[in-house]
């Protein structure tokens, strides 16, 4: 008697519909003006640096980062070397380590999609469609066109505003006349508020949560005071991750 193999059944891949796209573009509306400043700053900040209109477009197009594209202007060097190299890259990935834990939170969703729809998501992968696919699917739903959705409209957008932000770029000549050097940090702390909002989910307590978050502001601070450059970012998000390691709960946060 032989055993024959047991007939292949394909994974429960999570539905990808039109409604799901629509829906994902409804969800992110409200979060488009401030993208679309934060886009056009960036096209703005590559003008001054001295990348031309193509250049400048083909980064929103091809490397969609957000915060690293704006941080990775003021590291521009016109004469790369080795170090300048690490050192942008180091920063970059400080920045965008992030987008590690949110997507580990989002594991258990992305991993049943379409694994060509996967991979597509994962680079439209930002803080706003992460947001609305997270509350989306902590309601029950589980159309992955949301996120794709979601995701779509928001690179579409970021490229399209580059242009306009890179015109009026060209047309200012200081742009810390016009606050220009502040929405990078006014969108950080923007995007502080839902975390602030969802401290209880580490588990600990609200003064224990916040230590965290304090001690990366202060190591942040002091090592700024200190040193030139950008360094002060990968060392103040390595000191709040490690302190969060380190108290109580640590293993769940």
């Amino acid at each position: 008697m032989s055993l024959s193999a047991p007939p292949h059944t394909p994974p429960p891949y999570a539905p990808i519909t039109w409604r799901g796209l629509w829906t994902g573009l409804r969800l992110v509306l409200p979060l488009l003006p401030g993208i679309s400043v934060f886009g056009a700053a960036f096209g703005a900040g590559a003008a001054h640096t001295g990348l031309t209109l193509a250049e400048a477009v083909l980064s929103s197009g091809l490397v969609f980062a957000g915060a690293a594209q704006l941080v990775s202007l003021a590291l521009w060097q016109q004469d790369w070397t080795l170090a300048s190299v690490l050192a942008i890259t180091l920063v970059v990935f400080a920045i965008n380590a992030r987008m590690i834990l949110m997507g580990a939170a989002l594991h258990h969703w992305i991993k049943t999609a379409p694994p060509r729809w996967r991979w597509i998501s994962l680079f439209l992968f930002t803080d706003a469609n992460w947001i609305v696919g997270m509350r989306y699917h902590a309601e029950g739903g589980r159309d992955y066109g949301i996120f794709i959705g979601a995701g779509l409209t928001l690179w579409s957008l970021w490229v399209v505003v580059t242009i306009p932000g890179y015109l009026l770029g060209s047309l200012i000549g200081d742009p810390h006349v016009w606050a220009l050097d502040m929405i990078m940090p006014m969108i950080f702390v923007t995007m502080l508020v839902p975390l602030w909002n969802n401290l209880s989910a580490t588990g600990r307590s609200g003064f224990l949560a916040l230590v965290p978050w304090g001690v990366a502001a202060l190591t942040g601070l002091a090592v700024n005071a200190m040193l030139d450059g950008y360094s002060f970012i990968v060392v103040g998000a390595l000191s709040g991750a490690l302190t969060s390691a380190l108290l109580p709960g640590g293993e769940r946060a």
